[in-house]
Order: structure tokens, then sequence, then C-alpha cells
């Protein structure tokens, strides 16, 4: 995969001063985006989230899903730490794209889970991609994370592109009535630590 930095500007959020970086990858055009906050590029490991985009979650605020309390949390820490970054890659629905989320989301609605769901639409139960993250996180200066995430196997995905990961960092947020039945499914099928 090739990827290259278009742009970056100030982000004032209502969590803080960042700024955003755009990135496109060259064969698709895929377009990803990091946030970033304070001196990141000191060699110290940094605080660090990689977020899959989720529309439902983070645009229209979903309950189904703890994505969007998830990023909320994430751009909280790295605020009150005063340093981090968000790299928020442009992989709806686990890699199946928004489209076909809301048919996944059909499906739920039957009585499947997230992952009978994906596999019912013939697709694996996770199919995000993390190679984009090693030119990202160099081209921040952006050597060792402290990684918030609840998925071990982001952790193992980082680590086999050259992301040191020195800690993973729980980010436990979001779960109510909606999604306690996709968050247990992301704790037994999939591995997540709650």
């Amino acid at each position: 995969m090739s990827i290259v930095f278009i742009a970056r500007s100030k982000l004032p959020t209502k969590h803080g001063d960042f700024i955003i970086h755009a990135f496109e990858e060259t064969d698709s055009s895929q377009e990803h985006i990091a946030l970033t906050m304070g001196d990141i590029a000191d060699g110290q490991p940094v605080l660090a989230r990689i977020h899959s985009e989720c529309l439902t979650g983070d645009g229209f605020g979903s309950l189904r899903c703890d994505c969007g309390p998830q990023l909320e949390a994430a751009m909280q820490h790295i605020a009150q730490t005063g340093r981090g970054v968000i790299l928020y890659l442009r992989q709806e629905g686990r890699g199946i794209g928004l489209v076909n989320k809301v048919r996944a989301y059909a499906l739920q609605d039957q009585g499947a889970d997230t992952v009978e769901a994906n596999e019912q639409l013939g697709f694996a139960p996770d199919l995000r991609e993390y190679s984009m993250c090693e030119y990202m996180l160099a081209h921040l200066g952006v050597k060792q994370v402290r990684l918030m995430t609840n998925n071990p196997l982001k952790v193992a995905a980082l680590e086999q592109h050259n992301i040191h990961v020195v800690e993973r960092v729980p980010l436990m947020t979001g779960r109510n009535p909606h999604n306690d039945q996709y968050l247990d499914t992301k704790e037994e099928k999939m591995g997540h630590l709650f």
C-alpha cells in the first residue's frame, strides 16, 4: 500500500485544539485522517487511538455500538494529557462499507449477532487493515504508542506493521441496553477485553 500526506490544518474542537492531517492511499484514493495534540515527535510513547470510521456511531450517535463514545473518550483523554494522536481510518463496518453495514444491521434485527451478520453477507468478521498506520505514524514522528483499545488483535496487527505498542490502555465506555449483545459478541467471539 502506498499512502501520501496531503495537508494539515488547525482543528479547534470542544475537547481542545487539535491539528488535523490528511492522508490518501494512492492506489485507491481512500482518505484517512490523523488528529494530533502536543509534541508527539519527541521519541516518548504517545497516547494513541486507532479508530475505524463509524458514521452511525461517530456521526449519528447510534447506540448499537460503542464507537462514538470511544472516539469522544479518546479525544478527552488526549486533551487531558495534552499530547496524543488519533488515526481515523476510513474502514466503515469493520471494513465492509456503510451500505453493507446497514445490511448487517438488518440481519442483526432478525437475531444474528455482529459476527454472524458479516458472515451471512459473505464477509469475514473483521476486514480492517492497518498497514497505513505505519506510514502515518512515521510521518508524524511517532515511534511508540500507548494504545487506547479493548482489542488485543489490534495491538498485534500494529506490531506486525512495525508500530511499537508499549501499553494497551483500556477504553471502557458506551455500554448501554442497545449494544449489550454486540459488546458481548466482541468479547466472546473476537477476544475484546472488557
